[in-house]
């Protein structure tokens, strides 16, 4: 912008000299002549030689007035530029990892978050979103563009995006701020105690299991076989059945688990997982989130209930879940990613967080689709009770 500026001037300040430098030619051949004129002709040659010291005069300031002019659109250029890049003091790219109620809240709540921090899109923020549509290849695509792009911070939203943005980012100065990643130990972003394998951080939406159980055994009092549906390449819903396997024989439960490869699979997993358990419980896996509405259709045919993660879920006809408020993760998210623009931490330095108490959402409209009564003193310690079932496929991690 200076150099522009700069520029300007210097153009402006030669059309002087080239203007000067013509009419000092033009005085040195006016005084050669001078020598060699009668009276009479050296009288009209100072005519000649006041006359071309006028143009000249007006030349210059004619040239000055140039320069001015050009200096004054210079700045003024400056000053817009500068106004444009003030605008847009952070550039940060966020890659949401599939198109789901959750995940969508996670972003929303992000953006909120940095605004608590006084960033804010518009005004001192530019945020480029990309949407990867559940596919692994096309997050890794999203990550390395932003890289490329030098954008100042990565927000991967789910498992997947926020894998393929740390990959993206290792050897460069991007720091990665990631939510909804269920197990960042297991995906390899965080160490054991909790502290960045690398510049990369976030907020996890580990699921409340022991919790979860407990809940389902209330509802449930004579069930013994609990279905979990699951993508087989998405590392973090492995490592939820693992947890999930572990703490069912202390509330009396079998946990029996249907992988699947890709939503073509759901179909055919989710009509068989059915008539082999007492009820179906909702991870938050991408691919069968993406599916939930085929998943409640094969359960409600067969008269049992499913159960979801967090509140998304429920609303759109799971019975009930101890789960996750994305939002507020998104907004926890977003103010560990203030700090980090704002230079108050590094990404690297800071453990990962997460959500500390669950919350109770039950939908009594699913229980109705079902003919099943939930007890009153369940229903009244919900955070929220929905009596309608939301049209949609909700939800994720």
């Amino acid at each position: 912008m200076k150099k522009k500026m700069l520029a300007a001037i210097i153009a402006a300040s030669m059309m002087v000299t080239m203007v000067t430098g013509c009419g000092d030619n033009r005085k040195t051949s006016d005084d050669t002549a001078n020598t060699e004129v009668t009276a009479e002709e050296t009288s009209e040659a100072d005519a000649s030689v006041e006359e071309a010291q006028a143009d000249e005069s007006a030349s210059e300031e004619e040239a000055a007035e140039t320069i001015e002019e050009v200096a004054e659109d210079a700045v003024d250029e400056a000053d817009s530029e500068a106004s444009e890049e003030a605008a847009g003091e952070y550039v940060i790219g966020i890659s949401q990892f599939a198109e789901h109620g959750s995940l969508d809240n996670c972003r929303e709540g992000f953006i909120k978050g940095l605004e608590n921090k006084g960033i804010k899109e518009g005004e001192n923020l530019t945020i480029h979103f990309q949407n990867a549509q559940a596919d692994t290849g096309t997050a890794s695509q999203i990550s390395d563009a932003f890289v490329a792009d030098g954008v100042d911070l990565i927000c991967g939203i789910a498992t997947p995006s926020a894998m393929s943005a740390y990959n993206s980012a290792l050897g460069t100065q991007v720091p990665v701020i990631y939510s909804a990643v269920s197990d960042p130990v297991a995906a390899e972003l965080a160490k054991e105690d909790g502290t960045p394998v690398g510049n990369i951080t976030g907020t996890s939406d580990a699921l409340a299991v022991t919790q979860q159980l407990e809940m389902i055994r209330k509802i449930l009092p004579d069930a013994k076989k609990i279905g979990i549906l699951f993508t087989t390449s998405e590392t973090n819903s492995e490592s939820t059945i693992a947890q999930y396997k572990e703490h069912a024989a202390e509330y009396g439960f079998e946990i029996v688990d249907s992988g699947i490869n890709t939503l073509a699979d759901l179909d055919m997993a989710a009509a068989d997982l059915v008539t082999k358990v007492d009820c179906i419980n909702n991870l938050t896996d991408n691919t069968v989130v993406s599916g939930l509405q085929t998943v409640l259709s094969y359960a409600n045919e067969q008269g049992i209930p499913v159960f979801g993660s967090e509140v998304e879920q429920v609303k759109v006809g799971c019975v009930a879940a101890m789960g996750l408020d994305y939002m507020q993760l998104g907004i926890q998210t977003g103010e560990m990613a203030a700090k980090v623009l704002l230079g108050e931490s590094k990404a690297e330095e800071m453990p990962f967080e997460v959500i500390d108490e669950p919350s109770l959402y039950v939908n009594t409209a699913a229980a109705e689709k079902i003919s099943m009564t939930l007890d009153e003193s369940l229903v009244s310690e919900a955070a929220e009770v929905y009596d309608t079932i939301a049209d949609g496929t909700e939800s994720d991690n």
